[in-house]
């Protein structure tokens, strides 16, 4: 694991203590957000590969990980995820970076680029578009405020395994406790998932309408460069929505992650080689 130095900062309400990862290597400043129920501990193996060469920010959103919880679980919506995070960049007196979101992060890039465009040099999409599978969806929510201790670490690891096994078929056993080791947290009782169950709150408070329709919002970034990476066996980013983002960009570059469900882990080669080409490309508009 890369050398990483511990940053607090106040959200953007001021009313929670939040917490992010700070891999402070030189160049391009990128700022990685997580999915829904994952933290920044996602973004290990990235940073691995990312930080000699750039400064890898990695936040926990609140509700999850080493952030506080929010005793009002409706805050727990992207748009309020996104003034923390304006928040963590006036803290580290970052006036641009490149985004690297997956899931929900992407969604989080994808506001933040619409609402202050001169703010993102660039965006990388994690197996995320302006328009998501109801099949993806209905998986994410069957497991989302689950979070019921475990016996012990092994334990763990299955629960890990039988809901994402269609995302990593060719994971073993070291690699689900791995997995498990960076989604949960040790608590007197067991193992437990390292996100507040409110989280689901709103999630679950949308189950039955129609997916969010972000069209919109897409065609808001049009100056705004970005990477689009799909695991090849998703079920939230459909290949058809893909090709309609490419259409509808004209500077977007696409890369599939064979073997790979959502979200992609971002270790995969195809992912690493892509991101660091884009990352290399976005040094010209510093």
């Amino acid at each position: 694991m890369a050398p990483y130095r511990d940053i607090r900062f106040k959200s953007a309400d001021e009313r929670l203590n939040l917490y992010a990862r700070d891999y402070s290597g030189e160049g391009v400043p990128v700022l990685c957000l997580h999915g829904l129920t994952r933290n920044s501990a996602d973004f290990e193996a990235l940073a691995a590969q990312l930080s000699p060469r750039y400064r890898v920010i990695a936040p926990d959103v609140r509700g999850r990980g080493l952030s506080d919880y929010d005793p009002e679980p409706m805050n727990y919506q992207p748009g309020v995820y996104v003034q923390d995070v304006f928040a963590l960049l006036n803290h580290l007196d970052l006036a641009r970076c490149v985004v690297v979101g997956t899931s929900m992060g992407g969604i989080m890039g994808m506001i933040m680029g619409a609402m202050a465009p001169q703010s993102l040099i660039g965006l990388a999409l994690n197996d995320v578009g302006p328009e998501l599978d109801p099949a993806g969806l209905a998986r994410i929510a069957a497991y989302t405020g689950k979070v019921e201790p475990a016996r012990d670490w092994a334990e763990a690891a299955e629960r890990c395994r039988t809901s994402n096994a269609q995302a990593f078929p060719d994971y073993g056993e070291a690699d689900w406790l791995a997995f498990a080791r960076r989604t949960y947290r040790e608590t007197p009782d067991g193992p437990a998932p390292a996100y507040d169950p409110d989280i689901a709150v709103p999630f679950k408070a949308a189950e039955g309408a129609a997916p969010p329709d972000m069209w919109g919002l897409w065609d808001a970034l049009t100056a705004i460069p970005i990477l689009a990476i799909r695991g090849g066996l998703s079920d939230l980013l459909s290949p058809v929505t893909l090709e309609q983002m490419q259409a509808r960009h004209p500077d977007l570059r696409a890369v599939i992650a064979p073997g790979r469900g959502h979200a992609p882990m971002l270790d995969e080669p195809e992912a690493v080689t892509a991101i660091i080409a884009f990352l290399q490309a976005m040094e010209t508009r510093l």
